[in-house]
């Protein structure tokens, strides 16, 4: 029995040696680059005090940068959910750190110089992703990133901004957080049509004044208390708006506020005028939309967009004639449903065909 025992913890430790040997064998191909490199470059708002793992909890944040060699890999802490990536302008792929540390995003590439794109695509309030750093090559190193879009875009929004249930299958499917993907929704597809920078600061379930299913008196938590932070629910660091100042910002909220009977309509306007007066007393010269649609119809879409006309003419009032009101279309299912009757992939891919065009001319983007 004694040397049965024996011969388990021998083994047990040969076994311990071999995963160590294999851990320092994947370790021994590439080397650590700490988020700090110079040849990085952020979008979005990143909570950085801590500059060895800066944290977001905001979709459509983006690393960006260049590296040379075959091999490029990500570390992050675990659990910090899913991203996009694109390689050399390819067609973009999803990873996922959930009890693992670090991902593979290139193996076998051509050796010699590459760009990478990493956007985070999820809603990270609860689980606070952090980014900790790049590996690359042995002997290989971050190269500078092209340079970024000149063009500003902020997107305000809710569930639909955030890409709620975008890859799910139909309307009856609950909501996952693998479903979800901010990389394929109107807001990322037009500001990639436009080649602008774009931030993101939205929530699924959101309002101005009441949230989803909230008191008719409202929320005491809603994107008015939220949007002066830099990380949602946290107002232990308020955001920098020096750090980004958008060409345009695109406000596409109330529908939480109407999706369930009880709104109030003079709090909703409240709601809304208090939320431009954010926008605006951050941003003087930036250009403002409002957005309705595309997931109300009847009384809820006729209360938002009063409630838009009413703050649009209020800034008029004050002298602001840079406020401007763009409808989206109400979907009908002709393109299909994401989860709990989101917008489709198709729905979304509609929506940027439909405010493209419309920003372009605004803003004079040729």
């Amino acid at each position: 029995m004694r040397m049965n025992r024996i011969a388990a913890i021998l083994m047990a430790l040969l076994g311990l040696t071999s995963m160590y040997a294999q851990d320092n064998g994947k370790d021994a191909r590439s080397l650590p680059v700490l988020p700090t490199d110079k040849n990085i470059q952020y979008i979005g708002r990143i909570e950085d005090s801590n500059p060895d793992s800066p944290t977001f909890t905001y979709p459509g944040v983006q690393i960006r940068t260049g590296f040379t060699g075959s091999l490029f890999e990500m570390t992050a802490k675990p659990r910090s959910g899913y991203f996009m990536v694109e390689i050399d302008g390819g067609e973009p792929f999803k990873v996922h750190f959930y009890d693992n540390h670090t991902v593979t995003l290139a193996d076998g590439l051509e050796d010699k110089e590459h760009q990478a794109i990493v956007t985070y695509i999820g809603e990270g309030y609860e689980t606070l992703p952090e980014f900790r750093g790049f590996r690359v090559g042995k002997g290989k190193s971050l190269t500078p990133a092209t340079p970024l879009p000149k063009r500003k875009i902020e997107f305000i929004g809710n569930s639909i901004t955030c890409g709620y249930g975008i890859e799910a299958q139909s309307a009856s499917d609950p909501y996952k957080e693998e479903t979800a993907n901010y990389y394929y929704t109107y807001a990322a597809r037009t500001a990639r049509n436009l080649n602008a920078q774009a931030v993101v600061v939205a929530r699924s379930g959101i309002g101005v004044y009441r949230n989803y299913n909230g008191p008719k008196t409202g929320d005491a938590v809603n994107m008015n208390t939220e949007y002066p932070y830099t990380l949602l629910y946290n107002n232990q660091h308020k955001w920098d708006f020096n750090r980004y100042t958008p060409d345009v910002v695109c406000i596409n909220l109330g529908t939480n506020d109407t999706s369930t009977d009880g709104a109030d309509s003079l709090l909703l306007l409240e709601g809304f005028k208090k939320l431009y007066s954010q926008v605006r007393n951050h941003y003087p010269q930036t250009k403002i939309v409002l957005l309705s649609g595309c997931m109300m119809s009847g009384n809820a879409l006729e209360l938002v967009r009063q409630a838009m006309d009413e703050t649009q003419k209020h800034a008029e009032r004050n002298g602001d004639k840079e406020v401007y009101r763009f409808d989206f279309p109400s979907q009908t299912g002709e393109l299909g449903y994401g989860a709990s009757w989101h917008p489709s992939m198709l729905q979304h891919e509609k929506m940027a065909n439909e405010l493209t065009p419309y920003l372009q001319k605004l803003m004079k983007w040729e």
